[in-house]
């Protein structure tokens, strides 16, 4: 028997929803860390800060309650005014911030702070969260629009945080269980270990299938079309959204999944033919699975894609 609504509501909201007090202990955490950054930014430079915006997952209300296998990061996005969005700028903004946050907390361990792609990311062991701070120069001509600066390619990108934030908010107006939905198939990827499948490319596919097929459909079903979508299609097809403008941007990528809110972006760029093949692998072997879980009603098969604390009552 499939499972119900009741019943996996009660999984995402007991076990994998990030609980009110928690997400209310980030905030503080996480404001506390912007109030120094901008002090130490007006005191030290002349970087000038317009706005900062808490983004991703976690601004989604998309994100998983911490574990072991699910990790917290919280991104923040600072908005810089008056640069130029070249290479030496940008890799300076990030060099910036680096030096200046590892001089805001001198107790932290030098591994506590790392300098990713597009961001400097600070880790908190006590509370056990990461945060990503990302600077973008404004685009004076586009509201919550800047540019982004990749260290590794050295390339540059547009985006716009508030407008993936309205995206997925949107979604959830048409679609009560799309969070919950995401939140499934972000739990599914961390115990598959499919680490090149990104939380931004989940949230995408499920928006594409909510496009094109409605809400229609239990819960249980409707992950078991995500799984199926992923294996079917072989992630070959190019996702867009109608956010989308025209003229959509033109990639040789493996799997091509764009954001909602710049064409030109490819949110799954990353992803190589061999991680392609193993997420449409693992998906395929999901499937099957999933659906000898309904048939039989066996939840200790669920528990092979969502791990042993999966559970559907007190």
């Amino acid at each position: 028997m499939p499972l119900t609504n009741t019943e996996l509501s009660f999984y995402d909201s007991n076990v994998l929803r990030l609980p009110g007090d928690k997400r209310k202990e980030y905030h503080q955490q996480v404001d506390r860390l912007v109030d120094e950054l901008k002090k130490s930014i007006r005191d030290k430079t002349e970087i000038k800060i317009t706005k900062v915006v808490k983004a991703g997952s976690f601004a989604k209300h998309t994100i998983l309650r911490k574990t072991s296998s699910d990790p917290v990061d919280v991104d923040v996005v600072f908005y810089v005014a008056d640069k130029d969005a070249d290479e030496e700028t940008l890799q300076s903004l990030n060099d910036t911030i680096f030096d200046l946050l590892v001089k805001i907390y001198p107790s932290k361990k030098v591994e506590d702070f790392e300098l990713q792609r597009k961001a400097t990311t600070v880790n908190f062991i006590a509370s056990g969260i990461s945060v990503d701070v990302v600077p973008v120069i404004q685009d004076d001509g586009a509201d919550g629009y800047g540019w982004q600066y990749d260290i590794h390619s050295g390339s540059k990108m547009e985006t716009c945080a508030p407008c993936q934030i309205q995206f997925v908010r949107t979604r959830k107006d048409q679609d009560n269980h799309y969070r919950t939905l995401v939140r499934l198939g972000k739990k599914w990827r961390n115990h598959a270990e499919l680490k090149a499948l990104k939380s931004f490319a989940i949230e995408l596919i499920i928006a594409k299938l909510l496009d094109a097929e409605g809400a229609d459909g239990s819960i249980e079903q409707r992950f078991r079309r995500f799984l199926l979508y992923i294996a079917q299609s072989e992630l070959k097809e190019i996702i867009s959204f109608p956010e989308n403008s025209k003229p959509l941007g033109e990639f040789d990528d493996p799997v091509v999944i764009l954001d909602p809110v710049c064409s030109s972006n490819n949110v799954a760029s990353r992803i190589t033919e061999a991680e392609r093949k193993e997420i449409v692998a693992a998906a395929q072997a999901a499937w099957e699975t999933a659906n000898f879980a309904s048939a039989e009603n066996d939840h200790d098969v669920w528990k092979e894609l969502f791990g042993p604390r999966f559970k559907t009552e007190e």
